[in-house]
């Protein structure tokens, strides 16, 4: 039993106080991100300002920055505490001085992209250029196309966010070169109408107005709409047709619903006015709405 003693001794000196700091430093941790997960629950609740359709900017800042801030809390209690266990246990930190001199040479070339992603989303933080809630297309290093999606966590090393699949997408921040937000302040959207040359333009033009005017009249439609939707007139010219376009003003992030619902209008407002909408061709870009004339046809 002797050998036990100076074991027993060392448990009931030291090793209480390390499983103390141990489980203190993982309440503080849990109890600290409780805390940010209230605090932007809390955010997210009044966001909207008594408009439920769009958080505002101030908002989606808010959000982020509680976030940034409780993972940087919860990193220093986890090294305050690996410090205080290894001076309770009797390391000496001084002594781990200079092999954690060279350890972090060693380290620092290999976590120069830490580091870079640390310093981006720093400066992605207090630059607000996106936040929690937008709808952004983000392009990365050597990447061919665009990450879309709507954010979902912004740190000071990544970017998350979920695509329109469903699709859960995380970024280092120090990998990202292009940003588009696609829900700051308003969006727009477009509806090109492709239509053939032998059909009076003029008269997809009025009809094309009234189905903005509708739109905007629609009391469901209406709270997303900034402005009546605006026909901009001929955009494109080829031989065998010209392409309309329609635009509306719409509340961030909504463009896609209201685009949507403009492009049902239009078909059922020309198959009103005795025109027909094809089905899309080879030459028809995605998204964009193709008609002629009975007879044209």
């Amino acid at each position: 039993m002797a050998p036990l003693n100076p074991l027993l001794t060392w448990l009931a000196e030291r090793g209480l106080v390390i499983a103390l700091f141990v489980l203190g430093s993982v309440l503080l941790a849990r109890f600290i991100a409780w805390v940010g997960e209230k605090i932007t629950d809390r955010i997210d609740a009044r966001a909207t300002g008594g408009d439920a359709l769009v958080r505002s900017e101030a908002a989606k800042h808010r959000h982020s920055l509680t976030q940034v801030i409780t993972w940087t809390l919860v990193v220093m209690v986890y090294a305050i505490a690996v410090f205080a266990v290894l001076d309770r246990a009797g390391i000496p930190i001084g002594g781990l001085v200079a092999p954690a001199t060279v350890l972090g040479v060693g380290l620092g070339f290999g976590a120069q992209r830490v580091v870079g992603d640390v310093l981006a989303g720093f400066f992605i933080i207090t630059e607000r250029q996106y936040g929690f809630g937008d709808v952004v297309a983000i392009t990365v290093v050597g990447g061919v196309d665009p990450a879309e999606g709507t954010i979902e966590d912004v740190t000071l090393r990544i970017t998350r966010l979920r695509s329109p699949n469903g699709e859960v997408i995380t970024l280092p921040n120090g990998q990202i070169v292009k940003v588009v937000n696609l829900s700051r302040d308003w969006a727009r959207a477009v509806v090109d109408v492709p239509v053939p040359t032998t059909l009076d333009v003029s008269r997809v033009n009025d009809i094309l107005r009234e189905v903005g005017a509708d739109a905007f009249r629609d009391q469901r439609l209406r709270p997303l709409l900034l402005d009546p939707p605006s026909v901009m007139g001929v955009e494109t010219l080829d031989l065998e047709q010209v392409n309309v376009r329609m635009v509306a003003r719409t509340l961030p992030g909504k463009q896609f619903e209201v685009g949507r619902d403009l492009r049902a209008r239009v078909v059922q407002a020309f198959r009103e006015a005795g025109l027909t909408v094809p089905p899309p061709t080879t030459g028809t870009p995605t998204g964009q709405l193709s008609a002629s004339s009975d007879g044209a046809r």
